[in-house]
């Protein structure tokens, strides 16, 4: 087994490593002069189980590339099975074609992915579930639920808990949560008029005198999760807490999540943070290297991935 970490999110990769106690196999993954990608794999690989550590999360199309391009260069170098994993699937929210014309994206990438000479992927929270099935390859997609889930019970553990989904879309992610903390449920129904803005319209669920906890799988302009904790303030909320599991925090986001009403925004570090992020009184990072590192470790010893969540 050997673990090969591009430039996306070189701590993770490292904090993997350290948890599989095996070395980052030794690499260059750099630029040209005009910015082509150009990788060289400074050891022996053949007939090795090979995974990739690469989130393509901003800039996205750069991080991309270095992944097809490790992947064709431990192809060449006869790898015996390469993994390609993602903690971040940066184009999943473009799964299907929102007006005609429009790509189905993530469809795509997985297209580029396989014909790189992939073996399988391991990623965690797709925005969609049913984008494992636009891989041709095995595709194991992990839950950062639990990982979220035992950091709520260790910080906000009590009876007059709320789970919140920000949105109808992510009500079975909320449920699933709420299951696990044995909390009740309460729904935000969201109109959105354009990309990037969101309005809310009602509560669905008492939430008064209840400390709110909303799950998400993405925040990215931060729009929908501040709008969704005024409205749950304004309905008598005691306080407004946000789990999710990737933070791209893009533009002005951060500053927004500051300002806003919630308590606390808690995200992982399948997305490298950036010195915004690391700032910010209220938003704080929890790691999912035990939870990658132990799928990747059941994927080279052939044992069960699905039983890490039973």
């Amino acid at each position: 087994m050997k673990v090969l970490a591009g430039n996306s999110n070189r701590p993770l990769a490292e904090a993997i490593a350290a948890y599989l106690s095996v070395p980052l196999a030794k690499a260059s993954v750099r630029r040209f002069s005009d910015m082509e990608v150009f990788v060289e794999i400074h050891e022996n690989v053949r007939g090795e189980d090979v995974f990739v550590i690469q989130s393509t999360s901003y800039p996205a199309n750069d991080h991309l590339m270095e992944l097809l391009v490790c992947i064709d260069a431990l192809k060449r170098s006869s790898a015996r099975r390469i993994t390609a994993v993602l903690p971040y699937f940066g184009y999943a929210r473009q799964d299907r074609k929102p007006g005609p014309r429009t790509p189905i994206s993530a469809k795509l990438v997985a297209n580029l992915i396989t014909a790189a000479g992939a073996n399988r992927v391991l990623t965690l929270d797709l925005h969609a579930g049913q984008i494992q099935g636009f891989f041709d390859i095995p595709t194991d997609n992990l839950m950062g639920g639990p990982v979220l889930t035992a950091d709520i019970k260790q910080q906000l553990q009590g009876d007059d808990l709320m789970v919140v989904s920000p949105d109808v879309g992510g009500v079975v992610r909320a449920r699933n949560i709420a299951k696990r903390l044995d909390a009740d449920l309460a729904i935000v129904d969201k109109r959105r008029e354009k990309a990037g803005v969101s309005e809310v319209m009602n509560i669905i669920g008492d939430v008064e005198g209840r400390r709110c906890i909303l799950v998400d799988d993405i925040v990215d302009s931060a729009g929908t999760l501040c709008n969704a904790a005024d409205a749950l303030k304004k309905h008598g909320a005691k306080s407004v807490y946000a789990y999710v599991t990737h933070g791209v925090l893009s533009g002005g986001a951060v500053a927004r999540v500051t300002a806003s009403q919630l308590e606390g925004l808690v995200i992982t570090d399948s997305i490298l943070a950036t010195e915004a992020v690391r700032l910010a009184r209220n938003i704080r990072q929890v790691s999912i290297a035990p939870l990658v590192g132990e799928a990747m470790r059941r994927i080279s010893e052939e044992a069960s991935v699905s039983s890490l969540f039973d």
